[in-house]
């Protein structure tokens, strides 16, 4: 099965997909994990979602939550830092990502949304310690698991 019958397969049957992009720790700097959701929009009415840094079931498992959130009436706001989605109350955020930037990362999407432009945000989820990526106090040895493609609200 290629890539795009996968997607397409994936689609079919959940709604939406989930794409992976393994790590690769012989780049400068190393390549985080990812995946990523692809049909998110049609779904669920929500954008997709990126989610870096995490083994692909536990990724699945956030997007999955989110998808189902969202078929349940659940309105999530991209942008500002959010509460209660996450289990023990985490933080997490749902960043936009800019879509040159989306393209640049997402060669699945691309392919299967043609000349549309990506409609992605990436999930933020904290450290062991309730620090987010972009705060000072997030631990420095997973700042390159878990990159900021996306915008963050000020």
């Amino acid at each position: 099965m290629s890539g795009i019958d996968k997607i397409e397969w994936m689609i079919e049957t959940h709604g939406w997909a989930l794409e992976t992009i393994a790590a690769d720790p012989s780049t400068d700097p190393p390549t985080a994990a990812c995946a990523y959701s692809i049909g998110m929009r049609a779904a669920v009415n929500f954008p997709d979602v990126a989610v870096f840094g995490l083994a692909p079931a536990a990724a699945n498992g956030l997007v999955t939550l989110v998808a189902d959130a969202c078929r349940g009436g659940t309105a999530i706001p991209l942008g500002p830092e959010l509460v209660g989605l996450l289990d023990n109350e985490l933080r997490c955020v749902f960043a936009p990502i800019d879509p040159g930037r989306a393209a640049a990362h997402f060669a699945t999407a691309v392919s299967w949304f043609r000349d549309e432009p990506l409609d992605m945000v990436q999930l933020l989820y904290p450290d062991r310690n309730g620090f987010l990526p972009y705060e000072a106090g997030f631990e420095q040895r997973l700042r390159l698991a878990q990159p900021v493609l996306g915008r963050i609200a000020n």
